[in-house]
């Protein structure tokens, strides 16, 4: 017959067995403390859990290692909007860190976050992304020299995006001009190292990490982290991609009055638009490696003007690329 509860048993008899395990396979009573990353390694070891840690942000070094000579800064900025002439910078992060020769990140050397009041009330749709108010940037002013002491020694800048930052940095300061700039996004070969998409999101997700996304300085800590890493299969970090490309120059081509039925053969080949607002010519355009340049006019002049056609050329290093216009 099947076992009934004896309501005049003593009250241990009635008490519910306390020695049933748990999912992780230990007794509840008197068992040792399991630490968090215990349990995480556990679940990950079935197979069917991924665990995403929270990001911890590297300390600030007052005396860095003297192996790591150089130094460079993680830049972000949120904004009213995308264009760098008539929307402002509302948010700015900066990191400052020190690197080696080789590419390899040492010690984060200070950090910077300021808010700005924008001279419009910040739209709707940027602060559902950003989290930042009109009540947070109330009489809010950015500090240059905080800013200008970790921007001035630095001697490159990484922005996620710098075809967006490089502009509005400019703008809002001349300390941000004449410096040497990186794009974390185009400068390095995301998909070839196992990443789904070059936003930081997927980036810091698929590195195994979650954060406060959205706010300059966590995102440039975040932004740290993935280039700092060297995931499994790689022989360097995303860092050292990063600063070897930042050293190599580029020409930009301008196809300058291709007609309009060849706009699908130039996309194609990677060619993007300018309508002429941003100070380029208004044509398509590709930027590739000097090595390239021939092969590249010998298709234009042959696919696309048909005759021996001269469209114009710029050279860019670090120093001009990014720029507006």
């Amino acid at each position: 017959m099947p076992s009934q509860l004896d309501f005049f048993a003593s009250a241990p008899a009635r008490m519910p067995d306390t020695t049933a395990r748990h999912p992780l396979g230990r007794k509840r009573d008197n068992e040792p403390f399991i630490d968090h990353e215990t349990m995480a390694a556990r679940l990950e070891a079935t197979g069917s859990y991924r665990i995403l840690r929270k990001l911890q942000p590297r300390p600030v070094i007052e005396q860095p290692r003297p192996t790591f000579a150089r130094k460079g800064i993680i830049l972000d900025t949120e904004t009213t909007g995308l264009n760098h002439r008539c929307d402002e910078i509302i948010e700015i992060g900066v990191i400052s860190f020190t690197f080696d020769d080789n590419g390899r990140i040492g010690d984060v050397t200070g950090v910077y976050g300021g808010l700005q009041q924008p001279a419009v009330s910040i739209p709707p749709a940027v602060t559902r992304l950003t989290g930042i108010t009109d009540a947070m940037v109330a009489g809010e002013t950015i500090d240059i020299a905080r800013l200008k002491s970790l921007i001035e020694p630095s001697e490159l800048i990484i922005a996620h995006n710098a075809g967006f930052d490089r502009p509005f940095c400019e703008a809002f300061s001349p300390i941000f001009a004449n410096k040497a700039w990186a794009c974390s996004v185009s400068e390095i070969d995301w998909s070839g190292r196992g990443f789904e998409g070059s936003k930081l999101g997927y980036l810091i997700g698929q590195s195994g990490y979650f954060h406060e996304g959205h706010r300059a300085v966590d995102d440039c800590f975040a932004l740290l982290e993935v280039l700092g890493r060297t995931p499994s299969g790689s022989a360097e970090t995303p860092f050292a991609e990063l600063y070897r490309a930042s050293q190599k120059s580029r020409v930009r081509v301008y196809a300058e009055n291709s007609a309009f039925d060849m706009k699908d053969q130039l996309k194609a080949r990677g060619y993007r638009w300018s309508d002429g607002s941003d100070g380029r010519p208004r044509s398509w355009w590709v930027e590739l490696a000097p090595d390239d340049l021939d092969d590249e006019l010998h298709f234009l002049r042959t696919e696309i003007y048909r005759w021996d056609a001269d469209p114009p050329v710029k050279h860019l290093t670090a120093f001009d690329r990014f720029r507006a216009g």
